[in-house]
């Protein structure tokens, strides 16, 4: 009914050990329907994301997922990194963004094989795979720092304080109290029963006590969706700290119609934007360039 028919693009899966949290498997989606040879020197731009699901369900082989990989590798030219972090309850924070760390080491380190540039990594999430992405730029920050140069985040969950919440947009009919405790319960299902984790800055990267340093970002959120002001307050606290970043709202849009390319016109568009933003540039980095559509198509640049 969708029309998921992804491109045959080449595809190889890898299991990543770690010593004190849950292997996790990863798939790389090459743009082309032959897997590239080993890069020497250059390579294609690789992309590590995390899809959105709650921290509770989806994964890499969902149709919809696996098919927005595959296209936007074939799209953009970049190689897709999907991450198949583990799931909460069964297994609850640190072991997600510590697993996205040890995805990116592995990726920094493997790129030349996949054919990629170590030099040209990005990382990029939606909803709590936004959570995921934003909170591994920290730790890349605070680690060993390796060459990011773009976070890719579309309608992150960014706060889990829900201080930022924004339910001014969604249906009147459904009270704010109940957003709120439907958010909250999702929360203590991945960060367990400690309030003070909430505050934690790789389980609310918002609230970190510093944002200097982090790679370039841009963020789109939609309308109708309560974290909402989760993605256009990072945008500005990011900007506060130095950091370029971009917002973009989606006029009319919900928190899951992005995906839904072959029925909503506003999907294809942020898919646009999406590869625009990740088509590499002919410099040795990434450059953002976001096409914003007239105001008169219901689209509004943040």
């Amino acid at each position: 009914m969708l029309g998921l028919r992804p491109p045959p693009t080449a595809a190889a899966e890898y299991t990543l050990g770690s010593s004190r949290h849950p292997d996790v498997p990863v798939r790389v989606h090459w743009p082309t329907a032959q897997r590239p040879a080993p890069a020497e020197t250059g390579g294609l731009p690789v992309l590590i994301y995390f899809y959105g699901g709650a921290w509770t369900l989806a994964g890499i082989d969902w149709l919809g997922w696996d098919r927005s990989y595959r296209e936007r590798a074939a799209d953009a030219g970049v190689i897709v990194i999907a991450v198949d972090y583990s799931h909460a309850p069964e297994v609850q924070f640190p072991a997600q963004p510590e697993q996205g760390w040890t995805v990116l080491e592995w990726a920094h380190g493997a790129a030349r094989e996949l054919g990629g540039d170590p030099d040209r990594l990005a990382i990029g999430g939606a909803s709590s795979g936004g959570n995921l992405a934003a909170a591994v730029t920290l730790m890349n920050r605070d680690r060993h720092q390796r060459p990011i140069r773009l976070q890719l985040l579309e309608a992150p969950a960014l706060d889990l304080t829900l201080g930022h919440v924004d339910a001014g947009g969604v249906n009147k009919a459904i009270p704010d109290v109940i957003l709120r405790q439907m958010a909250a319960r999702l929360v203590t299902q991945y960060l367990g029963t400690d309030r003070g984790l909430r505050r934690h800055p790789y389980a609310s990267p918002m609230l970190a006590r510093s944002h200097a340093g982090l790679p370039p970002a841009v963020v789109w959120t939609a309308e109708l969706d309560p974290l909402r002001g989760d993605g256009e307050a990072y945008v500005t606290t990011l900007t506060r700290a130095g950091v370029p970043a971009v917002g973009v709202r989606m006029i009319g849009q919900t928190h899951t119609s992005g995906g839904l390319r072959s029925v909503v016109p506003a999907a294809e568009h942020l898919h646009r934007d999406v590869v625009s933003t990740c088509v590499p540039s002919t410099h040795r980095r990434w450059t953002i360039r976001i096409r914003c559509a007239p105001r008169t198509t219901g689209y509004e640049p943040a």
